[in-house]
């Protein structure tokens, strides 16, 4: 296992526990989804495998090197995007020291897996969340990272740049044998994904395991406090699910005989 914890407690002040008592097993090159409400301790939890927090109580264990991506990831300088891809090389690089060649040709290949090799000297402010996200990606990679953790990874993104990080999400899991960790508020996310997840249900109460078993209506409805329904369909002749909320209340309080909104262009 890449991260074990047992008994994990995180409390910032005394006698106020974020959250006790939690368990997980991460498996080496896995990919393992944190889903939980606001202020329930996600990002906590992130903090304490990152090594940012030390638990108040519990063991805690994680093997490898980990790469972060934060959930909003900004710069102070105008970097350009190769600039900001050798970042990942520091540790290999030294204190001091200059990107060599091999450091400049590593990246490069990096960016040219994700299609941004054209994007190299861009400033990085410039780019697109989704080409923002390929870019942080990129400096894993040549980070030589065994662990991958990114904090709601698709927040604030279109679905097309949504479908694409979680493409490269299952791809770097399974090509290159990378553990990634990664929060969501969306279990379709999850489901699309994840082998498993944990999910952070109450300061005491959590369901972790296999995401077939893990998500469930039940489960989601007491995690969010809202109605979920398990939809199964066909595309293009896979047999595929998903999660979908129900507002169905919302939804009555429009008159009957409403008709729909026209498009413009109609």
């Amino acid at each position: 296992m890449t991260i074990v914890f047992s008994a994990l407690s995180h409390a910032y002040l005394p006698g106020r526990w974020v959250f006790r008592d939690y368990a997980a097993q991460i498996a080496k090159g896995g990919v393992f989804a944190i889903l939980g409400p606001n202020g329930r301790g996600k990002t906590t939890l992130l903090k304490l495998m990152l090594g940012v927090l030390k638990p108040t109580l519990g063991e805690l264990s994680v093997q490898g090197r980990i790469a972060f991506v934060p959930q909003l990831f900004q710069v102070s300088f105008d970097y350009s995007v190769l600039d900001m891809v050798l970042m990942g090389r520091a540790q290999k690089i030294g204190l001091f020291a200059q990107p060599g060649i091999a450091d400049e040709q590593a990246a490069l290949a990096a960016l040219e897996r994700f299609h941004l090799a054209a994007l190299a000297e861009r400033p990085f402010h410039s780019l697109s969340g989704g080409q923002r996200q390929m870019v942080i990606f990129a400096r894993a990679l040549v980070a030589e990272a065994d662990i991958l953790i990114l904090d709601e990874p698709t927040s604030a993104l279109d679905l097309k740049n949504q479908a694409l990080v979680l493409d490269w999400i299952a791809r770097l899991s399974r090509d290159d044998g990378l553990t990634v960790v990664f929060t969501t508020h969306h279990p379709h996310h999850a489901l699309a994904v994840a082998d498993h997840a944990l999910l952070m249900l109450g300061e005491t109460a959590f369901a972790c395991g296999p995401v077939a078993e893990v998500l469930t209506e039940e489960h989601l409805h007491r995690l969010y406090g809202v109605d979920m329904r398990k939809v199964d369909f066909e595309h293009q002749g896979q047999q595929l699910h998903s999660f979908v909320p129900v507002f169905a209340g919302l939804q009555q309080r429009r008159p009957a005989d409403e008709s729909p909104s026209r498009l413009s262009g109609s």
